[in-house]
């Protein structure tokens, strides 16, 4: 999952060297921490956060492949 979410974000930014995904496992779910340039947040985040929502969705069917529990964030 880490992976995933750090292909995805290195391709919608400028700055893909300062992408970088925190992963803290928890006793029923997975946090993927996602942290890119402060320049970036709004490619990220996108109108109305729906490119944050779709990171979410994706990052989420991948990991209901796998029978895991996945929340990413994106933090600054």
């Amino acid at each position: 999952m880490k992976e995933l979410l750090e292909v995805i974000a290195k391709n919608l930014v400028d700055n893909p060297g300062q992408v970088s995904v925190h992963e803290v496992e928890g006793e029923k779910s997975t946090i993927l921490e996602l942290k890119v340039a402060a320049e970036d947040m709004g490619k990220v985040i996108g109108k109305q956060g729906r490119i944050a929502k779709a990171i979410r969705t994706v990052v989420k069917a991948a990991a209901i492949h796998e029978d895991k529990r996945v929340v990413v964030e994106i933090i600054q």
